[in-house]
């Protein structure tokens, strides 16, 4: 696997985390507000975490041809 593969699968899953959270907070919220609000933290930190990662693959990958 290359750097940009990667990078495009991590993207990718940052993107579903994303639309998961967003339909989760508006299907919880008229019901448990507080449910609604502990889903997007969650979300929102496996994004920090899933970008903090594509900083660390762009700088640190080392392609099988180099």
């Amino acid at each position: 696997m290359n750097r940009k593969k990667v990078i495009r699968i991590i993207v990718i899953i940052i993107g579903l985390i994303v639309i998961a959270t967003l339909v989760a907070y508006f299907v919880y919220r008229p019901e448990r507000e507080w449910l609604a609000f502990y889903i997007a933290c969650c979300g929102g930190v496996l994004v920090v975490n899933l970008i903090l990662s594509i900083i660390f693959v762009s700088k640190n990958f080392k392609d099988k041809d180099s």
